[in-house]
This record gives structure tokens, C-alpha cells and sequence, in this order.
């Protein structure tokens, strides 16, 4: 008996369940890189193109330079060169709550996969637990079924938990790498953010 992948998905409850588990990992995945993608910036050149601006033209210059970027990064800086003109605990603080709503929106989703990554093994063991017992049922019904057909059921069985794996792996190492992604981000938001207070003649 040949072991037919169709056949599985359209009777496997538990294989639909992992089909939709592995669509949702991929829009994600998909999602946060195009995410970071669009905001990354570098964060040396961001500064140094800021202190210039900022001793050549002002203040005003240094927020429009904050204004043509959509790194997280700009959105803090910016926050605070607008509080600059109140006192340097008014801008720190308004950075400070400007970074935490960044990181919010970057580790928005990231939740999602790592949940995914948990919890796809378990699903596809699951459903090979409960083939398993399909199998052994057939068997002990019929009484006639041979070696052959009872190992050709559980190696269909098996199949979820390889789909499960499937899925798992690559939603582990996105978030794992999403996750330092996020946290080099939120450094160098840290470091710049002090660097711009020295710029603007504060000091901590």
C-alpha cells in the first residue's frame, strides 16, 4: 500500500490544522522581514547625517531629516529634538516612551511564531498518535490485515509529525533571529538617543 499524501489531507483533521499552522507561519515570517526591511537604517550614517544638519541648519533640519526615514530609530530621535526646546528630562522621557511603543511594533507578531514554533510538533505527534491507533483498530476489526498494510498506516501516520517538524524549525529560527533583530534595534536606539542629547547640549 502506497502512502498517499492527497488521501492524507483531505481525511488528516490534524494535517488541515498544520496546512493552516504553515500558512500563518509563512505570512508572518514574510511580513517581518518586509517589516524590517522597509525600516532598517544604519544607524552611524542616520547619526552622523543628523549632527550635521543639526549644526549646519538647526533643529528644524535635524527633525526633517528624522521625517524622510521610517526607521524606529528616526521616530524616536525625532520625538525627542521636538521635546529638545523644554529641558532634557522632557526629551529623554518622550524618547524613552517613543521606544517603547517602537518595540511594541517591532516585536508585533513575533508572539504569533514563536507559539507556532511550540506548538507544531506537538500537533503533528498528536496526529500520529491518533493514526496510530486508526491502524492498530483497522487490525484488531478486520484480523486479516498483514505487516505490510498495519507499517504503510503508521508510516502515514508519521507523516504529521514530519509536517509538524516542517513547520516548527524554520518558525523557531525566524523568531530566534527576529528577536536579536529587535534588541540590536532597541541598542543602538539607546546608544544614538544619548548621542543626540549630547549633541543638543543636555547631559545625563
Amino acid at each position: 500500500m502506497d502512502i498517499n499524501v492527497v488521501d492524507t489531507l483531505r481525511s488528516s483533521f490534524t494535517m488541515i490544522i498544520l496546512v493552516a499552522c504553515s500558512v500563518i507561519a509563512l505570512t508572518f515570517i514574510f511580513e517581518r522581514w518586509l517589516y524590517y526591511k522597509h525600516t532598517s537604517v544604519d544607524a552611524d550614517r542616520f547619526f552622523i547625517k543628523l549632527r550635521d544638519a543639526f549644526r549646519n541648519d538647526g533643529i528644524d533640519r535635524a527633525i526633517s531629516v528624522c521625517n524622510s526615514s521610517l526607521s524606529p530609530l528616526a521616530q524616536v530621535v525625532k520625538s525627542g529634538l521636538e521635546e529638545s526646546q523644554k529641558s532634557a528630562q522632557a526629551a529623554a522621557e518622550m524618547m524613552d516612551a517613543t521606544a517603547i511603543d517602537q518595540r511594541t511594533k517591532l516585536e508585533k507578531n513575533l508572539n504569533i511564531l514563536g507559539t507556532l514554533g511550540n506548538i507544531s510538533p506537538l500537533i503533528g505527534l498528536f496526529g500520529t498518535v491518533v493514526g496510530i491507533i486508526r491502524a492498530f483498530h483497522s487490525l484488531s476489526v478486520s484480523g486479516s490485515a498483514g505487516p505490510s498494510v498495519i507499517s504503510a498506516g503508521i508510516a502515514e501516520a508519521l507523516l504529521t509529525t514530519a509536517a509538524g517538524l516542517i513547520i516548527a524549525v524554520p518558525s523557531v529560527v525566524f523568531y530566534n533571529y527576529y528577536l536579536r533583530r529587535v534588541n540590536t534595534i532597541m541598542n543602538e536606539i539607546e546608544a544614538v538617543s544619548k548621542k543626540v542629547l549630547i549633541m543638543l547640549g543636555f547631559t545625563q
